[in-house]
């Protein structure tokens, strides 16, 4: 039987063959600054605007707060990693980002569930939309979207921490839940039943998305051209938010799940930071270019702050 221990630290072993992926600090840096100002600019304008206290935006709003959670979780921590030059991290630190990341996804998969419901109700059963969603469903719903994945993440990590282990060098450019239980020396079937159910709900929230926006396209088909409008300038913008976030998690599966050692190192950089970097920025760039409320608070917005600065010169 190997040696088992339990590491006071982690050695990332993904930075040690990625060359030029060192001098990419300044791309970071300005894809981060773009994330935080584009879903912060949206979060404001949501909740200044009284026109957009309505469900649709509340949730959009909980979706923003969530990409500038789950950037803050990542960006700073890959900064410094692609600037030292010794790429390890205290095992207490490893597991926070652990449960940024996880958290982060399930939050978002879940938003986008909720997201995809609200939409349902409002083309399907509009009449009984305002007294399903209430203020008080609305605020109960958002709450249970961030409180069920802390909870489930918690019981997933709390499972990873007593593991003995047979080594601490984890391939990737950031901790990772899965690549902890693969260097168990000790029994980690608990932990493999877990990471199943784990990806297994992500998959049936995924379904029921799809599911929902199957009944919309039902409804679209049979109704008005009115009606098919509606669905077309609300729906398009989720379902183009699901679809690359759930390439970007299919990725991040597939390199967790099968040995990834044939694929060249930066494509896996790439593939495994995707689902982490592309998300944040795209969900308000493609909610803000569709969505018509969106767009005409947002250029009143702007026109007021340039015609203050034109009288204050």
């Amino acid at each position: 039987m190997k040696n088992s221990t339990q590491f006071s630290y982690f050695t990332l072993g993904a930075y040690f063959e990625a060359g030029a992926f060192k001098y990419v600090y300044f791309l970071i840096i300005m894809l981060y600054i773009s994330i935080i100002v584009a879903n912060v600019l949206l979060i404001v304008v949501i909740c200044v605007n009284r026109s957009l206290h309505e469900p649709m935006y509340m949730f959009l709003c909980s979706l923003f707060v969530n990409e500038l959670y789950g950037s803050t979780g990542l960006f700073p921590f890959l900064l410094i990693q692609i600037l030292s030059d010794v790429h390890t991290v205290s095992a207490p630190l490893c597991f926070l980002q652990i449960f940024c990341v996880y958290t982060y996804g399930n939050i978002e998969f879940t938003n986008l569930a909720v997201m995809s419901y609200d939409r349902y109700l409002a083309i399907c059963c509009p009449l009984q939309y305002h007294t399903r969603m209430t203020s008080r469903k609305i605020v109960m719903i958002i709450a249970l979207t961030w409180l069920c994945p802390f909870l489930g993440v918690n019981v997933l990590i709390s499972l990873s921490v007593p593991l003995q282990l047979c080594g601490n060098i984890i391939n990737k450019v950031y901790c990772d839940n899965d690549s902890i239980v693969k260097l168990a020396c000790s029994d980690t079937t608990v932990n493999n039943i877990c990471g199943i159910v784990y990806t297994f709900t992500g998959v049936l929230l995924v379904i029921l998305i799809l599911y929902s926006y199957m009944r919309i396209l039902k409804v679209c088909f049979s109704g008005s051209k009115q009606t098919r409008q509606k669905a077309v300038s609300t729906c398009t913008p989720h379902l183009a938010s699901l679809l690359n976030f759930s390439c970007g998690a299919f990725f991040e599966i597939i390199q967790n799940r099968f040995d990834m050692r044939h694929v060249p190192n930066m494509l896996r950089i790439f593939l495994s930071l995707y689902w982490l970097t592309c998300q944040p920025l795209f969900s308000p760039v493609i909610y803000g270019l569709t969505l018509t409320k969106i767009q005409i608070v947002c250029k009143s917005v702007i026109g007021k702050i340039h015609l203050f600065t034109l009288c204050h010169n």
